[in-house]
């Protein structure tokens, strides 16, 4: 069989396997990445996208593991399939991470259709760890929908950016004015803005207020980004940030975003987002490996080899050329 065809099985067994093999493969990408066999099945996996990737990025202690934990419930209660990468902050001086979010989550480890696998970010910047592409690239073949929750951002982080379908901004009342979240330029970013903790009344509608005037100060003249508010401890405004996701993910699909049957490498909107998505990975990929410089040198044969259609043994085939 050609390396695609035995991507198609592995991810074929892969289905049937149920949550011990899925634990087993993610196990693999984070200790052989550019294994001949891992950039098989993640190529396959790349080619056969099932759901829809939602990211939920913030500062620390907005409370995105709590809302999380709703959303599967919301998400399941639906009947779909739900997937989550938590990414958790490691430590400087031990490098280890606490992984705390699971303890936030509240899932039937007996629920088939429920997967959650925690991340360690180490020393990565951005608010993902280094294997939280390609784990969500698998993921996104086997579930209907996969959560990507960030570490706690500050400013800068934008690279949920390059991992999801739809990104959504959380803050919390009390979080500061619009100018301070105009400073933020994970502001510019979402396709949904979200106060947590409404629940909160006055100072949750303010927050409400400030980050609408964020938002229209950040992209004038572009189109207003929705702003929510909920509580996922009360359910206040749960249903309506539920019915906005799955309206999105539904207004993807019926632009013809959701590939046609044509794979991730054809198409225009979202397929031509993941795309993007996967050169920005596959620069990051090389760069981290042999530097700016050492990109540079690959470019030619990175754009011959058209990574866009198999990020992943194109990664291995650069990183074998070097």
């Amino acid at each position: 069989m050609s390396g695609l065809e035995d991507g198609q099985a592995a991810l074929a067994a892969l289905a049937a396997g149920g949550k011990a093999a899925l634990a087993r493969a993610l196990a693999r990408i984070e200790t052989r990445p550019d294994a001949p066999e891992t950039a098989a099945l993640l190529d396959a996996a790349w080619g056969a996208p099932r759901g829809q990737a939602l990211g939920l990025t913030g500062p620390p202690g907005v409370g995105k593991s709590t809302l999380t934990d709703a959303l599967i419930r919301a998400f399941r209660a639906r009947g779909l399939r739900v997937a989550v990468i938590a990414v958790d902050p490691s430590s400087r001086r031990s490098g280890g991470a606490l992984l705390g979010d699971r303890t936030r989550l509240t899932t039937d480890p007996e629920d088939g259709d429920v997967f959650v696998r925690s991340m360690a970010a180490r020393d990565r910047l951005g608010g993902l760890a280094d294997a939280a592409w390609p784990a969500l690239v698998l993921m996104r073949a086997l579930y209907d929908v996969v959560i990507v929750e960030t570490v706690g951002v500050g400013q800068s982080e934008t690279e949920i950016e390059d991992v999801a379908d739809t990104v959504v901004f959380c803050a919390q009342p009390g979080a500061g004015d619009a100018l301070q979240f105009m400073k933020a330029g994970v502001v510019e970013i979402p396709h949904l803005a979200l106060v947590t903790k409404a629940d909160m009344g006055a100072s949750a509608r303010r927050a409400v207020a400030d980050l609408k005037g964020a938002l229209s100060l950040a992209a004038p003249g572009a189109e207003a980004v929705p702003v929510l508010s909920c509580s996922a401890a009360t359910g206040e405004g749960m249903g309506d940030l539920v019915e906005a996701l799955l309206a999105r993910g539904a207004a993807l699909a019926q632009d013809g975003l959701q590939d046609g049957g044509k794979g991730c490498a054809q198409g225009g909107g979202l397929s031509a987002r993941r795309v993007a998505q996967a050169r920005a990975w596959l620069r990051r990929s090389v760069t981290a490996a042999y530097g700016a410089e050492g990109f540079a040198r690959l470019a030619p044969f990175l754009a011959e080899m058209n990574g866009a259609r198999a990020p992943f043994r194109v990664a291995a085939a650069a990183k074998a050329r070097a």
